[in-house]
């Protein structure tokens, strides 16, 4: 059994609230590591100039 599935396993065995707690640590683990790039950057930038103008988000 890989790691992933060990965790998947042990996490079905929690509780909504445990869940949330994980869910919560997961998010800021990710957003912890998520750099911001010039690219990245660039589309908050167009896509502020989108909303400004009043453009509709691609869906």
């Amino acid at each position: 059994m890989s790691t992933v599935q060990e965790i998947e396993s042990a996490i079905s065995r929690l509780s909504p609230d445990e869940m949330r707690r994980v869910r919560e640590w997961l998010d800021q683990q990710i957003e912890d590591q998520l750099e911001m790039t010039p690219e990245f950057l660039a589309r908050i930038e167009r896509s502020e100039q989108d909303m400004a103008a009043g453009l509709r988000p691609r869906t």
